[in-house]
């Protein structure tokens, strides 16, 4: 199967969380999200995965999709909004619930990731939005599948894999993760429940925990550590 190389890039405390929020210090996260932009921009890849839930916070600002009358019933195929797009953020929205101002995020064009069970409305509207969709599955996203389609409908040849935990699990639990490239910061947080780097599903099958081999280790300002793993032993 020819895919994209997957690089998740994270930050979290050194109990494994990561919902920034929970420390409760702006200056502290900007510093941090400094470093998370930074680091990301050493890799050189074509495209970003995010969740939905970390898309709506993030990056759409939180915008209702401004839905209409879908004029007839839409087939369940992949859509392209812009063809000449060689940068893309990748949103994992199975259920069809995002909005967005434009068909683009900080530059980067917006491809939809899809379940057949959305609306025609929905589907309309990222149409009349111009932003791209794919679909992974009929109720539940196939991920081998989207990384599949990402490589065969657009130029993406390395994808950055940015959270959250869910997300990162279930590509991690189907073994579609390359490198980790993990910011560990110094703050123990210790908030119960509180999401983590790597959270498998309950729905989904659990398999084994995951080996990773140690690639490289920087120490960075401000008592940062940066983690360089492979997910396959060279």
């Amino acid at each position: 199967m020819k895919r994209p190389h997957v690089i998740c890039h994270m930050m979290s405390s050194v109990d494994g969380k990561i919902l920034s929020a929970n420390w409760q210090d702006e200056d502290l996260n900007n510093t941090y999200s400094g470093y998370f932009e930074k680091y990301h921009e050493t890799f050189t890849s074509q495209a970003w995965m995010c969740g939905r839930i970390t898309m709506e916070r993030d990056f759409s600002g939180g915008v209702q999709p401004k839905l209409l009358p879908a004029p007839h019933p839409l087939a369940r195929e992949p859509y392209i909004g812009d063809q000449h797009a060689t940068s893309f953020a990748i949103a994992v929205d199975a259920h069809g619930k995002l909005g967005w101002e434009s068909n683009t995020t900080g530059g980067d064009h917006i491809i939809e990731v899809l379940t057949e069970q959305v609306s025609d409305d929905y589907l309309y509207y990222l149409q009349r939005q111009k932003i791209s969709y794919l679909f992974a599955g009929a109720t539940e996203v196939d991920f081998a599948s989207v990384l599949q389609q990402l490589a065969k409908l657009f130029p993406i040849e390395t994808l950055m894999l940015e959270g959250g935990g869910h997300l990162n699990g279930s590509l991690l639990n189907a073994g579609l993760i390359d490198e980790l490239s993990l910011l560990v910061l110094p703050i123990a947080d210790g908030t119960p429940k509180s999401p983590t780097t790597f959270e498998v599903s309950e729905y989904l099958h659990k398999g084994p925990a995951t080996r990773l081999y140690l690639n490289e280790v920087q120490q960075l300002d401000n008592d940062v550590v940066w983690l360089k793993y492979r997910f396959k032993q060279a």
